[in-house]
């Protein structure tokens, strides 16, 4: 087991999974807080990497692409307070940091998880009921219904239809905007056979964000909701059932043919094989279940790993 320790939070790795634990640290954003502690499977991380700086570094999480609805929702638009995928890490702990990342890499690498997109989401999104009341309203959701009610500070043409009731079998997607600059923000919900182009300020299955303090915590109602829609995978999917079997079938063009030499040789002297790359990563997956197992000591385990590793 791997654990790091900061005031930005506690991330813990077994093996199997990442608990992720928001510290309370005063940096920390407001949602990481609400959001609480993740459990990220193996299977949906894509890799890890830690960024050393002058005072401090940060360890970063990246996620398969699909596997986590609040990174659908927010499309990349989590700033660093509120992205529970970034930890803070003091300078006297970048041996720890290290390891850590290196920990996680290896189960990767022995587990042979892939870095492609997902077709489901591996995460859960963030538990319902859910309420959050920020700009000119506030948005509820309780894993099938989504409650919109305004405040005194809505535009009059919005506010006068009153309450807004949303069936999520009436979603089609949300969108999740943050303020920037100049521009306000937006938590806006597609209805079915009810397109708008109306700005937030006037759509009523929108509320209108203005930069403040709580208005990152509409990404998690965007995030819960978006849980419970197809996945996108599957709506590309359907859009477009048919695969291009011209590209799979095609013969490779001229400019990408293989340029003349030698075959790469293995250790032996023969080619290389890709048969030979796939055993050794059987070994790496032995040696990771014989040190789970009690068989082999970590000393004994990394020694092995290694020389496994020089052969690839």
């Amino acid at each position: 087991m791997a654990e790091i320790i900061q005031k930005d939070g506690t991330w813990v790795f077994d093996g199997d999974t990442l608990r992720l634990t928001p510290g309370r640290d005063k940096s920390v954003g407001l949602l990481r807080r609400t959001l609480g502690e993740l459990t990220v499977p193996l299977t949906a991380l894509a890799g890890i990497s830690f960024e050393q700086g002058r005072k401090a570094g940060r360890l970063r999480l990246r996620l398969r692409e699909g596997a986590d609805p609040l990174l659908q929702a927010a499309g990349g638009r989590l700033t660093e307070p509120h992205d529970p995928y970034q930890l803070i890490v003091e300078s006297d702990r970048y041996g720890v940091a290290e390891y850590f990342t290196e920990e996680v890499r290896n189960a990767l690498l022995l587990d042979q998880v892939p870095s492609d997109p997902v077709s489901g989401y591996l995460l859960p999104g963030p538990s319902v009921p859910l309420s959050v009341a920020a700009g000119d309203g506030s948005a509820s959701f309780d894993g099938e219904r989504v409650q919109l009610e305004w405040n005194w500070k809505t535009e009059d043409s919005k506010s006068a239809a009153g309450a807004r009731a949303l069936a999520l079998s009436e979603i089609t997607a949300v969108e999740w905007l943050p303020a920037g600059g100049l521009e306000n923000g937006h938590l806006r919900f597609l209805v079915r056979h009810a397109p708008t182009k109306a700005p937030a300020k006037y759509d009523p299955n929108a509320v209108e964000l203005w930069g403040f303090k709580k208005d990152p915590l509409m990404a998690l109602v965007a995030a819960a909701v978006q849980a419970r829609l197809p996945h996108p995978a599957a709506r590309d999917t359907a859009l477009d059932p048919v695969r291009d079997t011209a590209k799979d079938t095609a013969p490779a063009a001229v400019g990408s043919a293989r340029p003349a030499g030698p075959e790469p040789v293995g250790a032996a002297g023969s080619p290389a094989r890709e048969d030979d790359h796939d055993a050794l990563l059987r070994r790496l997956r032995e040696l990771g279940e014989l040190r789970r197992a009690g068989v082999l000591t970590d000393e004994e385990f990394t020694q092995a790993k290694q020389a496994v590793l020089r052969r690839m």
